[in-house]
This record gives C-alpha cells, structure tokens and sequence, in this order.
C-alpha cells in the first residue's frame, strides 16, 4: 500500500517560517510517475523567491529547472504544471533512473494560501488527516478536512492523487508512530532513527529507573503498564493501522500483554525482541491464551531483517529497515 511521505511536515513547517519572515514561497509537488522515478507522489519541495529550496521532487538535476520555473511562478502568480521525461541513455544524467518521467504542478502562495499550510500543519499534529489541494478555486491552495466521498477515498487509500485534470490533492497525514515496549539499550539506539524517518516515537516502561529523561532525551515516556499505555495510545481493536509497535524487554510480564494488545489491533507492524528460544516460549504462552497460528504469525520474531546484527546500533538498523519494508507494503 502506498503510504503519505512523512518529510511532508519538514516542508509545511519550512514554508510556514518562511513565509512569515516575508519571503515569497511556492511549493512544487509531484503529480504523477512513470517507470523508476526516484520521488513518488507526493513529495513535496518548498522554493523561495531568491532560489533557495527544501525538499525533493527528483532527487537529480532536474530540480535545478524546477527552481528556476518555481521562482517564475512567483514572478507570475500562475500556478504551473510542467512534465519531465528522458530517455534512457540520458537518465543519469537528468536524475531520473531508467528513463522514469515525473509530473509536477508549481503552487505560488498568497497570504490566504498560508492560512491553509497553517490549518494543514495543526490538523496532523493534533493526529488528523486532511486534504491540501493545488490549483483550488481561483488557483488557490485549499486545506479540506470534510467527510465527503472524496475524502473518504483517499484518507483510505492512503495516498495522495490528481483530484481532475487541474487540482491535485495532497494527503496531510498524521507521522507513523513507532511505540517501543521496554526503555533497554538498543532502544536507546532505535529512537533517533525512527525520529530521523518521521516516526513520532513513544517509550512505555513501568520501571521508571529505566525510562528516564536522561537516558531518553526529548521523547515522550509513559510509566504505566503497556495494557494501560497502549489503550491510551490507539492500541485498540480497529485502531492503530499506522502505529508499528516493538516489544523490547524479554520479560513475559511486559511483553506479553503488549503483544496481546497489538495482535488485537491494527497495527501494520509487531515486532518482539528476543532469541528464538525466547520466542518459541513466548509464541506458546500466546497459543495457550486462545490465538491463533495467522494471528501469531503477524509478529515479526527474532525481530528485524537478518543483517548479521550485532552492536545496539546494527540490531536498532534492523529493525528500523524492517519496519520501513512493512509500512511500504513489501514485508
């Protein structure tokens, strides 16, 4: 399944500020891929009046006519939508592998457009998802967080896509949550990886020698016990498909009923930490509670990709690489 990109955020906030330092900014979204385009839809670049920029939407050197038609747009005040292809033998050299072509539309923003980066910002940060259209009434950039169909649609399918032939809806949706079960040393090394792939990251440990501000830095840390923090959390029965949950502390009074939550939610991801001893035990103990084989299945143990992990460090990659494989429907 096709999932929001999580960099999103770093774009709205980007354009945010530099709107409010007065500087003119357009935003330049991909519209739609052909073949092996680097960027999918969705990815979001912020360009200034002066040619500075954020963000990708090629990640080769066609974002250097991009910025140079971006900064026209502001000139212009016209929204843009431009098409880039190239042929195999100069792939390379445009940045665009394997002869992979990509749509854009450029979006000049007006003081009325800000409001609406604003209103897109505060509505995924309070965990909701909502609709930011390019090429609005009056070529003007929209945030929609009404119930209709089309919202419907595409809050469900998870993606963003042209809404006709002139607008372009963009999915604003809340980061995947990582929530780590036990605050041990590997999860030391997991949190700043997830964080640094858009992950908002919870550590629940009732121990609280264990889950200290020192040791877990700017981090949200919840004391209670993971059945009590994880009903908190949305790790409920129809709740938590953008939630990956990994249980690290080998004590059967922790992760069990952490695991007994996620199996009975949605989450895209359950990982367990342990050795395969421990996780034959762990599976049985789950077995005589009354789950079955394809629900037990969903638990990714020992966890993370065999990599040959042996530091913290290495078994945190793992498992972040194995995470990232599910939440981009390839696990």
């Amino acid at each position: 399944m096709s999932r929001p990109e999580p960099q999103i955020e770093d774009g709205l906030a980007i354009a945010a500020e530099w709107l409010k330092a007065g500087r003119p900014v357009a935003l330049v979204v991909v519209t739609r891929t052909w073949g092996s385009s680097p960027r999918p839809v969705g990815s979001l670049m912020v360009v200034e009046g002066g040619g500075q920029f954020a963000g990708s939407v090629s990640g080769g050197c066609v974002e250097a006519a991009v910025i140079e038609a971006a900064v026209q747009s502001l000139t212009d005040h016209q929204t843009q939508a431009l098409d880039f292809g190239v042929s195999d033998d100069k792939a390379w050299e445009f940045g665009l592998a394997c002869g992979g072509k990509i749509s854009l539309m450029i979006q000049p923003i007006n003081p009325a457009d800000h409001r609406a980066i604003l209103a897109a910002m505060v509505s995924r940060q309070q965990g909701e998802a909502g609709l930011l259209i390019f090429g609005g009434i009056e070529r003007r950039l929209e945030f929609v967080t009404n119930r209709d169909s089309l919202y419907q649609a595409m809050v469900s399918s998870n993606h963003s896509q042209m809404i006709d032939a002139s607008r372009f809806a963009l999915l604003v949706a809340p980061p995947p949550r990582l929530i780590i079960v036990g605050a041990v040393h590997i999860a030391q090394a997991l949190v700043p990886l997830a964080e640094g792939l858009g992950f908002a990251v919870t550590v629940v440990d009732p121990r609280q020698g264990f889950a200290t501000a020192e040791r877990f830095p700017n981090v949200e840390l919840i004391h209670d016990w993971p059945d009590t923090a994880l009903a908190r959390l949305g790790v409920v029965e129809g709740g938590g498909e953008r939630i990956a949950l990994v249980s690290m502390t080998h004590e059967a009074r922790l992760d069990d009923p952490a695991l007994v939550a996620a199996l009975g939610s949605d989450c895209f991801y359950i990982g367990a930490l342990g050795s395969k001893i421990t996780q034959a035990k762990r599976l049985e103990r789950l077995r005589e509670l009354g789950f079955t084989a394809s629900q037990i299945a969903r638990i990714h143990g020992p966890v993370g990709l065999d990599i040959g992990a042996v530091t913290a460090a290495e078994i945190a990659l793992s498992i972040m690489a194995e995470i990232i494989q599910n939440y981009r429907g390839r696990g």
